[in-house]
């Protein structure tokens, strides 16, 4: 793998998407059997699968914060074989609600497509106060 086409250039194309809130940039560099562990006891959490339904989910939490959800980067990927964690900070607002929280994203490239995600949140009892209950 190069530089140009291994899984820190597919991470940092997906994170350079999400930034622009370019979602279809952003399904592209998924595999079609994507799986997406979302984490606590909100809405949006458990084991999302496939394309489609991760779509859903990214579309329901900008729904959810009125197109405010921003993630940003606060430290460098790292990589480990496939694997590539990336500290962030992430927020959003809605209605009188907001959330602001670290949090680092943990993504399993396989070729040139994210093949698996998993979130970890600094704070998870106020982001599912955010999201709102199941």
């Amino acid at each position: 793998m190069t530089e140009s086409t291994g899984p820190l250039a597919i991470v940092g194309k997906y994170f350079d998407a999400l930034a622009a809130k370019d979602f279809p940039a952003v399904a592209g560099l998924f595999a079609e059997d994507v799986v997406w562990h979302q984490p606590g006891a909100n809405q949006f959490s458990g084991t999302h699968r496939g394309g489609a339904a991760v779509g859903q989910l990214l579309g329901g939490m900008m729904t959810a914060s009125e197109g405010t959800f921003e993630l940003s980067l606060t430290g460098p990927l790292m990589v480990n074989g496939t694997m590539v964690a990336v500290p962030i900070h992430f927020s959003g607002k809605r209605e009188d609600a907001t959330m602001g929280q670290d949090g680092v994203d943990l993504l399993r490239v396989e070729g040139d497509r994210i093949a698996e995600v998993w979130l970890f949140s600094s704070d998870p009892e106020s982001e599912d106060a955010f999201w709102g209950a199941a």
